[in-house]
């Protein structure tokens, strides 16, 4: 019985965390290369309910994830416009995104409010599935999971092994030397943003296709900051994001079971399900006494605009 919940918990805990880990590791790229792009709860919003309703009217999970995928990239390019063409300041461009991309989605959301989709179907490993204890949580999940783990491999391949990642890595340190030498530091800087904006959108389709295959106004629940607050706990290394996700992923997924165990405890429910957000700001908090550990990867130019020809 025992055993049995442990795999429940680590089940449910890594489908939690998915959504972070695809959003993060997207907000991750955007930042090294300079961009401060708040707006990660909106895109992920657009992205949800772009891909639910395309789900509902094609029969399709995945033409529905693409959707989610283009709302998302044209929302981070949107703010791409305003703030990389037009030098508009990056935080409050983010923050209008994220109220917009939120209230929009809530709009456009309210006919699909009572509809509900086909469940997507499990793709099992074979052999890898039926370990005993950790088999059916890490090898029994909808492909989502999986593609985050080959992500956060890709991620931090491209940073750090590849000539393309150096480049981007340098625009976040010195955009001006970059351009010196003739790198387009604000057609890359573009890219960066739209890879951002698509992995928000991706990380809101799961929330919506897959991780509970119905509409809910509000169904993104401060995710998105999280994946921002996940970013600086991790201070901006890949592996640091994907363990911080699967940190938070266990604090949502552990409030859940005491609330759901029937335990007699004596913790108000509304107190449990605050923990993952009070968890974030914590974290900031200890992180942040800490100015040495915040410098240590944080892009020199992140959130400072640049004009190439200034």
């Amino acid at each position: 019985m025992e055993t049995h919940l442990f795999t429940a918990i680590l089940f449910a805990t890594i489908v939690a965390a998915t959504p972070l880990v695809i959003v993060a590791l997207g907000e991750l790229v955007t930042e090294k290369a300079g961009v401060l792009n708040l707006g990660a709860e909106g895109m992920m919003a657009v992205g949800a309910i772009a891909a639910f309703a395309t789900a509902h009217h094609s029969g399709s999970p995945w033409l529905g994830m693409l959707a989610g995928i283009g709302a998302g990239v044209a929302l981070s390019l949107l703010f791409g416009v305003l703030t990389l063409t037009f030098m508009a300041n990056q935080v409050a461009s983010g923050l209008a995104l994220a109220i917009f991309g939120v209230g929009l989605s809530g709009f456009i959301g309210k006919p699909y409010e009572s509809v509900a989709l086909p469940t997507v179907p499990a793709l099992p490993i074979p052999l890898l599935a039926d370990l005993p204890l950790i088999g059916p949580a890490l090898f029994q999940q909808q492909p989502l999971v999986y593609l985050s783990w080959a992500l956060f491999a890709l991620v931090s391949w491209f940073l750090y092994r590849s000539r393309a990642g150096l480049v981007l890595r340098a625009l976040g340190e010195s955009p001006s030397s970059a351009h010196a030498i003739g790198y387009p530091v604000i057609a890359i800087r573009y890219l960066a943003t739209a890879f951002g904006g698509a992995m928000a959108g991706l990380g809101g389709a799961f929330l919506s296709v897959c991780y509970t295959p119905m509409w809910v106004e509000g169904m993104v629940a401060g995710r998105g900051w999280i994946a921002l607050a996940l970013v600086v706990f991790a201070t901006w290394r890949p592996l640091r994001v994907m363990v911080g996700a699967y940190l938070f992923g266990g604090v949502m997924i552990s409030q859940m079971f005491v609330q759901g165990s029937g335990l007699h405890i004596e913790v108000p429910t509304q107190l449990l399900s605050a923990l993952p957000y009070l968890a974030t700001v914590a974290v900031l908090v200890v992180i942040s006494r800490n100015p040495k550990l915040i410098r240590l990867n944080s892009p020199i130019s992140l959130g400072q605009p640049y004009r190439p020809d200034a």
